[in-house]
């Protein structure tokens, strides 16, 4: 009765990626060579210098984003990571999750912004990442072996699957949710639909672009130790490592590493997300107190910047007034 009424849909998936391999085998070679060329220039870049002039750059950023207190928070995780000996491991597992994470925004920003201007692209692609969305990570594994063979690659082929779809939904969202009468403006003035995205529609969005970005890390992290599984190594590789041997002390120490590397990028990103507050200087300069006091905004600086942009009839083009 079970045989009557299968439907036989693995062995047509299968036989439609092995058809797919077959054909387009030497683009796959030249996507491994490339992804393989651009993870080990990184990693070398992360692991061949000093630790402590790693963690003097990440600090900085971590200053940049969001004050001291994260930059000496950041200092301190990472100096945890060198004392219990998986500084090399999770410079690896660093190298894959930004290289995955690139790629990954690469591809989710331009499609969330042709999904937010076409309702076409945008109902095409909802499917599509409802099912990168909830299909098990493990499963991405399966095909890029089978493509890519064993090591980072695969790994960061699955990783860049699993972690686009937050990418794409956020920047749609952040678009779309742009003030319909600012555009409206800006087409008035005659700016190109170019120039709106540009200046108008990318800046107000930026804070939910910033939030897909962040999600994309956060995944794209969250696919280290499934990634260890095909031979990426990292983090990932000591805790399958710990697994099979029952290790519980490399399992403490790696899994430690990961959450580190999880909260100081997830801090750094979420910083950058933020709109940063601009002092406004003081028009006079006078032994008044009230004139040296700037006014309070009474908009937000993405806005301002956004109507800023918009191009203003001048003076001259303005008719002049009729005498009565």
């Amino acid at each position: 009765m079970n045989d009557l009424f299968r439907l036989p849909l693995g062995d047509v998936v299968e036989t439609g990626v092995r058809w797919v391999i077959d054909a387009l085998g030497g683009f796959f070679d030249v996507i491994a060579v490339l992804f393989r060329g651009l993870y080990d220039w990184l990693d070398a870049s992360l692991s061949s210098p000093p630790f402590w002039a790693v963690i003097l750059v990440i600090a900085a950023f971590a200053y940049w984003s969001k004050g001291l207190m994260l930059a000496v928070g950041s200092a301190l995780g990472l100096l945890v990571i060198v004392a219990v000996g998986q500084w090399s491991n999770a410079m690896d597992s660093l190298a894959l999750v930004i290289l995955a994470a690139v790629v990954a925004i690469a591809i989710a920003v331009p499609l969330g912004i042709w999904a937010a201007r076409s309702d076409r692209v945008s109902k095409t692609l909802r499917p599509v990442l409802d099912f990168l969305q909830t299909m098990p990570a493990f499963v991405y594994l399966i095909p890029a072996m089978l493509i890519f063979g064993v090591g980072p690659v695969p790994g960061m082929v699955a990783t860049i699957a699993f972690a686009l779809a937050p990418g794409v939904r956020l920047t749609e969202l952040g678009i779309r949710g742009v003030d319909p009468e600012i555009v409206e403006a800006g087409h008035a003035f005659g700016a190109s639909p170019g120039r709106i995205l540009r200046q108008i529609q990318l800046p107000l969005a930026l804070p939910s672009i910033m939030a897909g970005v962040n999600q994309v890390i956060m995944l794209s992290l969250s696919m280290v130790v499934i990634a260890g599984m095909v031979g990426a190594g990292g983090l990932g590789g000591q805790v399958v490592q710990s697994l099979s041997r029952i290790d519980i002390g490399l399992g403490v120490e790696a899994g430690l590493s990961v959450v580190i590397l999880a909260m100081i990028l997830d801090r750094v990103t979420s910083g950058f997300s933020q709109p940063r507050a601009r002092t406004p200087r003081a028009a006079v300069k006078s032994g008044n107190s009230d004139a040296a006091t700037p006014a309070p905004a009474t908009a937000t600086s993405a806005e301002a910047e956004a109507a800023a942009s918009v191009p203003s009839e001048s003076s001259a083009e303005r008719p002049a007034p009729v005498p009565a």
